[in-house]
């Protein structure tokens, strides 16, 4: 019989308050604090008795507030009472009407200059240098595929070449095909149409993969493979003529007589891909060679607490070493565009972040939907009311330094362009990743609140636990836990320097991530505003 952990002595009431001027805190116990609780001395609304149960992680009134007067958190107006709420009661989503998102004009731009972080030396991690210049953190050979139509195909290849090659070749990591929706059936030349074809692009020159470019195409498909990766656009790691383009197994060729050929000409054509990553060997890197991308999902109201904080000092870490750092998800930053507007490095990306949201502003106003349409029923579970307060616990993950640069949807990072990075994503952690992917991300970090199995195959991901109670019973899927914050048995920078020194640990392989050990991973999901025909 196991043994059961014994249970944890009941804490004290505990609310946490993130600004002096607000109106309300959240309850930090597990479980809740039952109505007619009297809050003691020490905390948020001490000597207030609780009107109603309040759920962990939800909102205490800490005073009196009259019907349209702001409520308060962050410091910032997160919606307008709709009737009295007195001291004590629960402050829900139902009794609040949502601000509206600040106009994209007028904005403060450039004008604030964040104060200049010290450089931070030293630190290297163990990576794979590739021929462009980029590191990849694993080594893997990734399958292209044009079209969703092989998709079949090309797994079945891979559980071959894993079963029957890799084991040959014992420094390459993993064998994965780049599955998507794509390909076909949709009006590829309207506009929008280049955003999925460029992701898939870059995705397939992902660091992680080693410059080793495999396509697996059906034939007739719209995205034909000289379109997906034309001459040029990326470079030649073997012995063919510099102006070639990509190595493409066609499966409606001719000479593929049945299905047992198909299969036997993708594992013929992985042989030379695989020598050549199998001869590739891990050195000593600087942390400057990090590309880490940061993403929340099934945030709730610790995200903004413990988690982001804490990954928003790591940020700030990897920034001072050099690292690249990319934060995105557009309607989980709408609400604090003055907040980015403002700490662009200059001008130029101030309008640039503009020109991005306002793009996304309009893309969802042809869907008939606002940004309100974001916060689902596991956000507001977790405490968060709707989308203006999910955005200031969500921005915090990005740290203090100026934003350099920004990145539309599917863009690719140029070797200039380092340090903190907006790339312009939906908030969808599927797409999101994805877009990160083709950014050229080598690392993630993912922050919850209320749990997740997110993983991808192409590139190691870090799981932050904003709560322990999340953290104890997702055990080993969790890798660090920020609700020690929220305890009282860590600062911030404390959980920001323990993540920073564990990301270099995974990013040298000396260490795996419950993910990688479970073989958990995601989809990709290409983002194509385009029409379906």
């Amino acid at each position: 019989m196991t043994e059961q952990t014994p249970p944890r002595p009941p804490r004290p009431p505990l609310t946490i308050r993130m600004h002096a001027d607000d109106n309300v805190a959240i309850v930090a116990n597990d479980g809740g604090l039952a109505a007619g609780t009297v809050l003691p001395d020490g905390v948020p609304g001490a000597g207030l008795q609780l009107r109603d149960k309040l759920p962990q992680g939800h909102k205490l009134a800490l005073q009196d507030i009259a019907e349209g007067e702001p409520v308060l958190r962050y410091g910032v107006p997160i919606g307008y009472a709709l009737k009295d709420i007195p001291a004590g009661s629960w402050v829900h989503e139902r009794l609040l009407q949502m601000p509206s998102a600040r106009a994209l004009e007028g904005l403060p731009m450039a004008t604030v200059r964040p104060a200049e972080l010290p450089p931070l030396q030293g630190h290297t991690f163990e990576g794979y240098r590739n021929a462009d210049g980029s590191v990849g953190t694993r080594n893997i050979l990734a399958i292209t595929t044009t079209v969703q139509c092989v998709a079949g195909v090309v797994a079945q290849a891979v559980a071959r070449i894993k079963a029957e090659l890799l084991p040959l070749y014992p420094h390459v990591d993993d064998v994965i095909g780049l599955e998507h929706g794509y390909g076909c059936g949709v009006a590829i030349d309207a506009p929008g149409a280049e955003i999925p074809i460029r992701t898939l692009r870059h995705i397939s020159l992902n660091p992680n993969f080693g410059g080793e470019l495999m396509v697996v195409s059906l034939g007739c498909e719209k995205l034909q493979p000289e379109r997906l990766l034309p001459p040029g656009s990326f470079a030649i790691t073997d012995e063919r003529a510099a102006d070639a383009g990509p190595e493409t197994i066609c499966l409606q060729a001719e000479h593929h007589v049945g299905f047992m050929s198909m299969l036997d000409d993708i594992l013929q054509s992985a042989r030379p891909h695989l020598e050549r990553l199998n001869a590739r060997r891990r050195e000593t890197l600087p942390a400057s060679a990090l590309v880490v991308g940061l993403q929340c999902g099934g945030s709730d109201a610790f995200s903004g607490v413990t988690a982001n904080p804490a990954l928003g000092f790591c940020a700030d870490l990897l920034v001072r070493a050099g690292a690249t750092v990319m934060f995105s998800e557009n309607t989980e930053v709408r609400d604090a565009v003055e907040q980015l507007t403002s700490r662009a490095a200059t001008p130029a990306v101030a309008e640039a972040i503009v020109r991005e949201l306002g793009w996304y502003d309009r893309y969802l106003e042809r869907g008939r939907v606002d940004r309100a349409a974001n916060t689902t029923p596991g956000n507001k579970a977790g405490g968060l009311a709707n989308i203006a307060e999910k955005a200031m616990g969500s921005i915090v993950k990005s740290g203090s330094a100026a934003i350099s640069h920004v990145l539309a949807p599917g863009e690719k990072l140029r070797p200039d362009q380092r340090g903190l990075v907006y790339a312009a994503t939906p908030a969808s952690d599927f797409i999101c990743g994805t877009l990160q992917l083709a950014a050229g991300m080598n690392l993630h970090v993912f922050t919850t609140g209320r749990g997740t199995p997110y993983g991808l195959a192409e590139c190691p991901v870090v799981k932050v636990a904003t709560r322990s109670d999340l953290a104890r019973r997702w055990h080993d899927l969790m890798d660090v836990n920020a609700g020690q914050i929220a305890d009282g048995e860590a600062s911030i920078e404390q959980v920001g320097w323990q993540l920073f020194e564990l990301l270099l640990e995974v990013a040298s392989g000396r260490k795996k991530t419950w993910a990688e050990h479970w073989k958990l991973h995601n989809a990709l999901v290409l983002f194509n505003p385009a029409p379906v025909t």
